[in-house]
């Protein structure tokens, strides 16, 4: 089923629109939530959790891409529990992707300080869109998705040494660009 037709079932009050958001999607959902997570039962529940934020934010919202809508919630919800989960202890997962970009990125409070959060999100957009397809896609799904980088180096053929050091030239490219920008970082 295309997205366009998912969105109209949640418009129309339609609780197939969660079933089908789940055939179409599932798979996706649980692996982002999982990155974060690393556990089953908890990215299962913050699915689960996700797929209800789509129940009760549609309408009034109508998002363009229920791919990324459906990401972003899950991805916060995921983020909030490993959070909660993990308030005084130190673990892979979330915190070694949230750390790795701290220092390309400000803390929120500076964020308020220097730009709206929306003009950070326009910035690193346009950053992202001068990339190449490659890297963009790479600094996505390892920074988005939190696909590890042992996986990502698999599947490019590079050693997971040669691909943190470009992690890490994208990062720095990134904090010179925000830098450039304006936003202190």
């Amino acid at each position: 089923m295309e997205d366009c037709q998912i969105i109209d079932l949640y418009w129309k009050r339609n609780e197939t629109a969660i079933t089908e958001t789940d055939t179409k999607y599932g798979g996706f959902c649980r692996r982002i939530s999982n990155n974060i997570l690393h556990d089953p039962w908890d990215s299962e529940e913050c699915v689960s959790d996700a797929y209800t934020r789509c129940w009760d934010t549609m309408p009034p919202q109508r998002p363009n891409s229920l791919r990324a809508y459906l990401g972003a919630i899950l991805r916060n919800l995921s983020i909030s529990r490993y959070r909660a989960e993990h308030a005084q202890k130190r673990f892979g997962g979330a915190e070694v992707l949230l750390s790795e970009l701290g220092d390309c990125v400000p803390a929120p409070e500076n964020v308020q300080r220097t730009v709206e959060a929306g003009e950070l999100g326009e910035i690193i957009s346009e950053w992202l869109q001068k990339l190449d397809k490659e890297d963009r896609v790479l600094f996505v799904r390892r920074y988005w998705n939190g696909d590890s980088v042992k996986s990502l180096a698999g599947e490019l053929g590079l050693r997971p040494n040669a691909l943190t050091k470009r992690l890490l030239r994208l990062r720095e490219n990134l904090r010179r660009e925000l830098e450039k920008e304006g936003v202190c970082v």
